[in-house]
């Protein structure tokens, strides 16, 4: 099946940009967005990533680094000659971006739901002329999804709360794509704060969370973490290591995280008294 290629692409935050063509050189300012890249095939393509792009492996071997989300370095991204750049509202410095954006056409994601995640797969599809290919994604994401809705329609809501980092806790708020993703993992966000909110020794302990979830990015909690905070949080029933991966990863990585949300519910319901 032949893919249409458009010329003008408007991205999640509004702004829009013309492409001649499908682009033959791409740098990509977001690991999630690299990983599903190259799930399209575009390897060929794909010219600059950042550090943190850790999917595919060989990618993070073999490609142009260009810093990291939020100290992209210009003066790479400029040498590599990009007719394309993806970036995303919130991993990326809008001063960096807008700096980018005089210079190439820059594509920005703003992802807080999986709806969002489903859009920008279908978007960037069509902009790198593979469109049959992000249909199919996103059509498997979903099914994927609507099948974890039936398994767990019945089952009890587990409160938790989802830490990002330590010294100070941080954890995940309202209007992130973590909290969307517990929501359809059906657990309940204790966390009422929007974003990433600071919280202190006392409001972690006292939230109500039956399960603490440490999640291995940004900050890489550890099995010496479990034990600091099940001293501090002595009304949960399971503080506990999780792949952040996910929660947070919103490309092709979304195809797997049903699979791993039933897996952490079992955990959590083994230790807990539902």
């Amino acid at each position: 099946m032949l893919d249409t290629f458009h010329n003008w692409h408007t991205d999640q935050m509004g702004n829009t940009i013309f492409l001649g063509a499908p682009p033959r050189r791409i740098v990509s300012l977001v690991p999630s967005q690299s990983e599903l890249l190259a799930w399209l095939g575009l390897d060929e393509q794909v010219v600059g990533i950042t550090r943190f792009c850790v999917h595919p492996k060989t990618w993070n071997a073999q490609k142009n680094r260009i810093g990291g989300t939020k100290d992209v370095r210009i003066e790479r991204v400029r040498a590599l000659k990009p007719d394309l750049i993806i970036g995303n509202k919130e991993e990326n410095t809008r001063v960096q971006i807008e700096e980018l954006a005089e210079e190439f056409p820059v594509w920005m994601s703003d992802v807080k739901t999986l709806d969002d995640a489903l859009e920008m797969i279908s978007a960037i599809g069509k902009m790198t002329d593979r469109s049959h290919k992000a249909t199919i994604l996103a059509q498997q994401i979903r099914n994927s999804f609507e099948r974890l809705d039936t398994s767990i329609a019945e089952a009890p809501r587990y409160p938790v709360v989802y830490l990002i980092w330590k010294n100070p806790w941080m954890a995940a708020g309202k209007g992130t794509f973590i909290d969307a993703m517990l929501l359809r993992a059906g657990l309940v966000n204790v966390v009422e704060q929007e974003r990433y909110p600071e919280l202190c020794q006392n409001a972690l302990a006292n939230l109500g969370a039956k399960a603490v979830l440490l999640s291995s990015e940004p900050f890489p909690f550890r099995e010496k973490h479990i034990e600091e905070l099940e001293g501090e949080c002595d009304q949960a029933d399971l503080v506990t290591l999780v792949d952040g991966e996910p929660f947070s990863w919103y490309g092709s990585r979304l195809l797997d995280a049903p699979a791993y949300f039933l897996q952490l519910r079992k955990k959590i319901a083994d230790h807990s008294g539902f």
